[in-house]
């Protein structure tokens, strides 16, 4: 009676590991994380943290994108083996502005069991806390890093409707949100920044003013900005226009007047005041060379 040989075929699971708050992770991910055979990281010592902080010992092999190319094959190689391989990233879902989704592809070719654990995300997260639509998300990662390219991009996306998610580097933040205003126009906008942890911050505005501000007073940490879509400009646009009746000019003068009084440089009471009547610089520059006449 002759035998079949089956060929031994390992398991690559998807680990999403928490965004910021250790506690945000799942009982299934720890489960995994505690009987596979390697841990795959994007940043070993960040995975090391999280690993001692639940006790667990294993093996750690570094993948990212500055190594894909030659570590891909040794991870194939190990589930050829029938090895169990956790792939996990910095921050988040694996797979998600990382090489994550071509080791999965790459896996089922090879013909190993792909399975993906549902956990924390940080665009996800962020888009929730912004307050802004959330039927209908677009996802755009990191935006070039060089103007002209990101200037392409923010242009390819100005006409769509649905709420536009990025993520950035706070270096690059001023210069991104700046970028944002100047192309996309004074639309709603959300900085969602350190999610999950001490310092989280969940700040509302316009993209001109939220520019403004961090132009002013930089920010550190993990940021995801969340812009609405191109329908709410038009209704901003209706918005102001109806605001720009509605507000009677010397009242605008009186709170600028008394802001100022109360210490704030005058760029920065019209930004409290274009986000408090919920309109622009330009409607309250209008109104107050309005008041300056009468």
């Amino acid at each position: 009676m002759s035998q079949t040989i089956s060929t031994p075929t390992g398991l690559l699971s998807v680990v999403p590991t928490p965004i910021g708050n250790l506690e945000d992770i799942t009982l299934r991910a720890l489960r995994v994380l505690r009987t596979c055979d390697v841990v795959a990281a994007e940043d070993t010592r960040r995975t090391r943290q999280l690993l001692a902080h639940y006790e667990i010992h294993k093996a750690l092999f570094a993948y990212h994108a500055y190594n894909v190319e030659r570590a891909t094959p040794r991870l194939l190689a190990a589930l050829r083996e029938g090895q169990r391989v956790a792939l996990v990233t910095d921050a988040g879902m694996p797979g998600i502005s990382d090489p994550g989704a071509a080791l999965v592809r790459q896996a089922r070719e090879d013909g190993a069991a792909v399975e993906v654990l549902p956990g924390p995300s940080a665009f996800v997260v962020a888009a929730v806390a912004s307050g802004l639509r959330c039927d209908h998300l677009l996802f755009d990662g990191f935006l070039p890093a060089k103007d002209q390219a990101a200037r392409k991009r923010l242009q390819e996306l100005a006409g769509r409707n649905e709420t536009l998610i990025f993520y950035e580097a706070p270096h690059r933040l001023a210069e991104s949100l700046a970028r944002m205003a100047a192309v996309l126009g004074p639309r709603p906008a959300v900085l969602c920044r350190e999610l999950t942890k001490v310092h989280e911050e969940i700040r509302p505005g316009t993209l001109e003013s939220l520019a403004a501000q961090i132009a002013q007073q930089p920010v550190r940490g993990e940021c995801v900005v969340v812009v609405a879509g191109a329908d709410a400009l038009h209704d901003a646009n209706v918005r102001e226009t109806q605001e720009e009746e509605e507000l009677d000019p010397q009242q605008v003068a009186e709170e600028l007047s008394r802001l100022t009084g109360e210490g704030l440089s005058r760029n920065a009471a019209l930004r409290t005041l274009a986000q408090r009547h919920h309109t622009t610089r330009n409607t309250l520059y209008s109104l107050l060379l309005q008041a300056t006449e009468k």
